[in-house]
């Protein structure tokens, strides 16, 4: 959102060279998020391009799952061998946790808790790991677990909400919703999801696309299953 905002401010316009938006972008961002003239550089060691390219093959479009997964495997690989303990080793567990969650649930998941663990060490990636909380979150409604569900999503609503990330943040409220049926909080679950729509409206656009989410979620509540209702 800050991003956008600096993209919309009054003091660029169209026809601009970029040597003129790199003059005026610092002050932009001096006005528009003041904290951050106050915070010291954290500079991590250089990122190698095949790491970038192998994180693009795994995640990006047009690549088949084989692919996929062998990019996946090449990203941990330069990781490990650089050492990082850092979000960059976070996400790359992240990645080949998406990677693995359709044919291989369990080993997802264990990428899953190894990107959260790197994210832990590092500074300012409290956003990150609510990502990998709401992939957490599923797993625990897919096992009737609901409290986990309920305390897993909890602690990243507001962080997800304060970040303006409504993607993230609709799909922890509709989690938390199917976790409060779950548990037979009936009543706080449809609350809860009716909070959910309006994020999810701005966060995936088209109707169509928020049916198939909340279907996509409720089919991970054994109670649905057992009904037949999906």
């Amino acid at each position: 959102m800050l991003i956008l905002r600096a993209y919309y401010d009054p003091a660029l316009h169209n026809g601009m060279s970029r040597a003129d938006v790199m003059n005026r972008i610092p002050a932009i961002f001096a006005r528009l998020n003041p904290a951050g003239e106050t915070l010291p550089p954290r500079r991590a060691v250089r990122t190698p391009r095949p790491w970038i390219e192998a994180i693009q093959t795994a995640l990006g479009p047009g690549a088949s799952p084989i692919t996929r997964r062998a990019a996946a495997t090449e990203a941990l690989s330069i990781a490990s061998a650089m050492g990082w303990e850092d979000n960059r080793r976070g996400f790359t567990h992240y990645a080949m946790g998406r990677i693995l969650q359709s044919t291989d649930p369990e080993a997802a998941r264990a990428q899953f808790i190894q990107a959260d663990t790197y994210f832990a060490r590092t500074p300012n990636t409290d956003l990150h790991r609510a990502y990998v909380a709401s992939q957490l979150a599923a797993y625990a409604l897919t096992e009737n677990n609901p409290e986990t569900a309920i305390r897993l999503t909890g602690g990243s609503i507001e962080l997800a909400a304060r970040h303006e990330n409504a993607a993230l943040l609709s799909t922890l409220l509709m989690l938390r919703a199917e976790a409060f049926d779950l548990a037979g909080r009936v009543s706080a679950g449809a609350e809860v999801r009716l909070d959910s729509l309006g994020w999810a409206r701005y966060g995936f656009g088209s109707d169509w696309s928020v049916r198939a989410k909340l279907r996509e979620i409720a089919s991970l509540n054994p109670l649905n299953r057992a009904r037949g209702s999906l």
